[in-house]
């Protein structure tokens, strides 16, 4: 059952509660979430955070659609884009558990006219490492897209081409790559991609939502973009066949965090195939990729994640894994052109990791946010930084940052050593505005800088 509020003019949809969390919690959730809905002017966002196995917290804001005055709820369902992509990966591990193929086997083996195919293998092609030319690179829907077309006449105009280097050599995103595998499952199990996933994934996990992204229903969200800072504006979905293996699922945000749940519980796959799932594949060099298979891999602050970003036309969809914490968020909004869902993610991750986020982004945050209100605790700094916040300059950082309203997330974006000090950089998003922080530290861990600067 369903309960329905207002809240700053829109809807809000409460399905369900961060079990044994505190109602502090929920609220910084809600209010997190609803200011960046606002700020951003985005028509509406949905939300859902798996803890302890279970999904803690299901809400949707906003409208899912702006002339019908349709609110969205967690049941509305979104397009995810190359989220998909990790459900192709996982139709791919579960026939090699078959031994019906194998990550090692060359695309050649069951696509033998596509360039070099003999050269190129599945966990090539799944890694984005084959050298395949990528099919779709555009953010927005061109011409061409509007009209169908199969998986095989793509695979014809662009896995037919030369490479764009030799396979293993480099990392290049490419939604070719996963047209190649979807093909591969289609031709090795004998179904469908889409009807495959369903008995094998989306049937065992209860997950009722996941279809194509060109099977629209009624209730799902309209897809906008923007132009330039322009209002939302109703903008037209890919044809039948463009997205397919590489992004072509629609699902609510809850049935995402099933997926997520089995992930973290490894409840689909078995344990070695989640182990190839999640290893980062390295180029024939060494180098890393920071990529496994349709996954991406890194940490915040130390805390591993497994991610991945997707984007159709109209639509924006974040999905974030924390094995070590038991922790999963995904996030989708129905409008693309617009950098709001990683950020909104990330206040929610640094909201749920807690003290994960470690004493020193609290800390950067903390002096930030007195220096918002023309203040700063002197006994953090040096005698040079304390000279150099006279009161001219707190109030002009006290009336600049307030102009950009909350702070919204702290990320460090880089470390190194220069004059006997540490040299940090970090990007500070407000609500209005990124800027960024120009750090030194001495060995005692004073600050001896602390610049705020702009960024273009």
């Amino acid at each position: 059952m369903l309960a329905r509020l207002s809240l700053a003019g829109g809807t809000l949809i409460f399905s369900a509660l961060l079990w044994g969390q505190s109602s502090t919690l929920i609220a910084d959730l809600d209010e997190r979430i609803s200011s960046a809905l606002i700020a951003s002017g985005a028509p509406s966002v949905s939300v859902a955070v798996v803890k302890d196995g279970q999904i803690a917290y299901a809400k949707a804001f906003g409208k899912a659609n702006i002339d019908e005055n349709r609110p969205a709820t967690a049941d509305t369902r979104y397009a995810i884009g190359s989220v998909s992509k990790q459900f192709t990966a996982a139709a791919i591990l579960l026939l090699a558990e078959q031994g019906k193929l194998s990550l090692n086997d060359k695309a050649g083996k069951y696509l033998p006219d596509l360039t070099r195919a003999r050269e190129v293998s599945i966990r090539e092609l799944l890694s984005h490492t084959s050298g395949y030319e990528d099919y779709a690179p555009q953010d927005y829907i061109i011409p061409e897209w509007t009209h169908p077309i199969t998986p095989r006449d793509i695979l014809d105009r662009w896995a037919k081409k030369p490479l764009n280097f030799d396979p293993g050599t480099r990392w290049q995103y490419s939604n070719t790559n996963y047209v190649i595998a979807g093909q591969i499952v289609e031709k090795v199990s004998g179904q469908p991609l889409v009807a495959f996933l369903r008995e094998k994934i989306f049937g065992p996990l209860s997950m009722t939502t996941p279809g194509e992204i060109t099977d629209h229903e009624p209730a799902d969200a309209s897809a906008y973009t923007r132009y330039a800072l322009g209002p939302p504006r109703l903008v037209a979905r890919e044809g039948p066949g463009w997205m397919f293996a590489a992004g072509e699922l629609a699902m609510t945000p809850s049935d995402l965090a099933r997926w997520d749940i089995a992930f973290l519980g490894k409840k689909i796959l078995a344990a070695r195939s989640y182990a190839d799932f999640t290893r980062e594949v390295k180029l024939k060099d060494g180098k890393p990729t920071h990529y496994a298979l349709g996954l991406e891999l890194r940490d915040i602050n130390g805390t591993p994640v497994v991610s991945h970003t997707g984007e159709v036309s109209g639509f924006l969809t974040y999905n974030a894994v924390f094995p070590t914490k038991g922790l999963a968020v995904a996030v989708c909004s129905n409008e693309d052109g617009i950098s709001f869902v990683g950020p909104l993610a990330r206040q929610i991750e640094e909201l749920l990791l807690g003290t994960a986020v470690g004493p020193e982004l609290a800390q950067v945050r903390g002096i930030l946010e007195g220096l918002r209100q023309g203040r700063v605790d002197r006994a953090l700094f040096t005698s040079d930084a304390n000279a150099y916040f006279t009161d001219l300059v707190l109030q002009d950082f006290a009336v600049s940052l307030q102009n950009l309203g909350k702070v919204q997330t702290v990320t460090k974006t880089n470390e190194q050593l220069r004059g006997g000090m540490t040299h940090r950089s970090y990007r500070a998003q407000f609500e209005k505005k990124t800027v960024l922080l120009n750090v030194y530290l001495m060995p005692d861990g004073k600050y001896e800088q602390f610049l705020v600067e702009e960024t273009i």
